[in-house]
C-alpha cells in the first residue's frame, strides 16, 4: 500500500459525510449544512507491521462523500464516507495488486469501504468521538474515531472562496474482525488509521 498515512482523510473527524454508495441522512434541521469532501486536500492512511521489521503504509487516493454539519451543535452532525478500493495506493504496484487480491481486501468482490456515523460526542473544546459502522470485506462492525475539529469557516485563496470545515481523526481496527486474516500475526492484525478531511459547501 502506498504510504498513506490509513487515516481516511475512513475517517478524519467528520460530522456528516455522504459518499458514492454511502448516503448521508437528509438534512432535516435548519442548522445542518452540507459540505462536500475535497478529495484533493483529504487523505485516509493506514499502516501495518511487517514481521516486526518495518511499518509500511498505504492510502486511498479516492475519497468520496459529503458532511452534514451543524456547526452550532456538532453532535447533531453525521458522516458517511466511501473509499473505492481502486484508489488504494502504496506506491508499489505489485503490493497494491496483492492487497486488492482475495488474500486481503478482495476488491473484485468487495470494491468499496464505507463508514456511516451513528453517534457523535463532543470531547472538550475541539475534540469529537465519532462512532459509526465500518464496512470492509463484506463485514460491518462498529468503530470509534478520535477526532479533532481543525477549523470551520471561510476558505479564501485568491479569487476562490468557500465555506469550509476541516478535521483530523485516528482509529485502530483489527483486520481479523472483518475476515481479513492472511499472515496474522506475522503481519499485524491491528491496523492504525489516520484521516485528515477538508470539506467545502457546494456552490
Amino acid at each position: 500500500m502506498k504510504r498513506l498515512a490509513f487515516a481516511v482523510a475512513l475517517f478524519a473527524t467528520l460530522p456528516a459525510f455522504a459518499a458514492d454508495g454511502a448516503k448521508a441522512p437528509a438534512a432535516a434541521a435548519t442548522g445542518i449544512v452540507r459540505y462536500d469532501i475535497d478529495a484533493g486536500h483529504s487523505s485516509v492512511i493506514f499502516s501495518w507491521n511487517h514481521i516486526g521489521f518495518s511499518n509500511p503504509s498505504a492510502r486511498f487516493d479516492k475519497i468520496e462523500g459529503s458532511v452534514l454539519l451543524d456547526a452550532a451543535d456538532l453532535t447533531k452532525s453525521s458522516v458517511a464516507v466511501s473509499l473505492p478500493l481502486e484508489g488504494l495506493d502504496s506506491g508499489i504496484a505489485k503490493l497494491d495488486e496483492h492487497l486488492k487480491s482475495p488474500d486481503f481486501l478482495d476488491a473484485a468482490k468487495y470494491p468499496t469501504i464505507t463508514f456511516k456515523s451513528t453517534k457523535i460526542e463532543k470531547i472538550g473544546e475541539n475534540g469529537l468521538k465519532i462512532t459509526g459502522d465500518l464496512s470492509v470485506h463484506g463485514v460491518t462492525k462498529p468503530v470509534t474515531l478520535d477526532a479533532r475539529v481543525n477549523k470551520i469557516g471561510l476558505f479564501e485563496m485568491g479569487p476562490f472562496k468557500a465555506q469550509a470545515a476541516g478535521f483530523d481523526a485516528t482509529t485502530t481496527i483489527k483486520r481479523s474482525d472483518f475476515g481479513v486474516t492472511k499472515y496474522v500475526p506475522a503481519v499485524s492484525d491491528e491496523i492504525p488509521v489516520r484521516i485528515t478531511l477538508d470539506a467545502k459547501q457546494p456552490k
